[in-house]
C-alpha cells in the first residue's frame, strides 16, 4: 500500500491503517528501536507507542515523507525509553555514539540555544549533502541509527576499523565545517 493510501485510511480514523502501517514500516521501527534499546519487550513497546503517536498526529499533520516522520516519532520515543532506563547509569551504544560526536556538537537549554539548534541541524544536513555516499551511509547508520561498527560494516561490506576511521575522519570535517558557519564548539 502506498502511503498515501494509508494516510488517507489515518485520516479517515480507520482501524486498518495500523496494519498497513506496520505492514510497510514495522521492521524498520523495529530495527531503529532496537539500535537503541536492545531489548525485545522495550522495542516492542516503543513500536506500539509510535503507532499511537501516528494515529494522534494524522490528522492534523500530512506528513511527506510519512517514513522519516513515523522513524523520527519511534527514535524519540526510544530514546526517552532508554533514559528512563538508563537513569543514573552509563551503558550502550547510544552513549557512546553521542560522546563521539560531543566534541563537534556542544548542548544546551536555553530558548535562544534551541533556535540555535535548528540553524544547526541545517548546517549537519547541508555538511551531509557534501559527503559522499558510503560516508553519508556510514555517518547517519552510527549517529541516527546507533549501529555499532560490525553492522554497519556488514551493511557497507568495509572492515570495522575502516568504518572507525572514516568516521573520526568525518567528524573532525564535521567540526571544522560548523566553525567555518561560525558555530561555537
Amino acid at each position: 500500500m502506498e502511503d498515501e493510501e494509508i494516510i488517507q485510511l489515518f485520516n479517515v480514523r480507520s482501524e486498518q491503517a495500523i496494519p498497513e502501517l506496520d505492514q510497510k514500516y514495522g521492521k524498520l521501527c523495529r530495527s531503529v528501536s532496537n539500535g537503541i534499546l536492545h531489548c525485545y519487550e522495550d522495542v516492542e513497546e516503543c513500536v506500539n507507542d509510535t503507532y499511537l503517536g501516528v494515529w494522534n498526529k494524522i490528522p492534523p499533520e500530512h506528513p511527506n515523507p510519512l517514513i522519516a516522520f513515523v522513524c523520527r516519532i519511534v527514535r524519540n520515543i526510544s530514546i526517552a525509553r532508554y533514559k528512563y532506563n538508563t537513569a543514573q547509569k552509563r551503558n550502550s551504544v547510544f552513549d557512546v555514539c553521542l560522546d563521539e560526536l560531543e566534541e563537534c556538537i556542544s548542548s544546551s537549554g536555553s530558548t535562544e540555544e534551541q533556535f540555535d539548534s535548528s540553524q544547526l541541524a541545517g548546517y549537519i544536513d547541508e555538511f551531509l549533502d557534501k559527503l559522499d555516499q558510503t560516508n553519508r551511509i556510514i555517518f547517519v547508520q552510527r549517529y541516527w541509527f546507533f549501529s555499532d561498527f560490525g553492522s554497519i560494516a556488514d551493511k557497507t561490506g568495509l572492515s570495522e576499523g575502516n568504518i572507525r576511521v572514516r568516521l573520526s575522519r568525518t567528524r573532525n570535517k564535521l567540526k571544522e565545517y560548523l566553525k567555518s558557519k561560525g558555530v561555537q564548539i
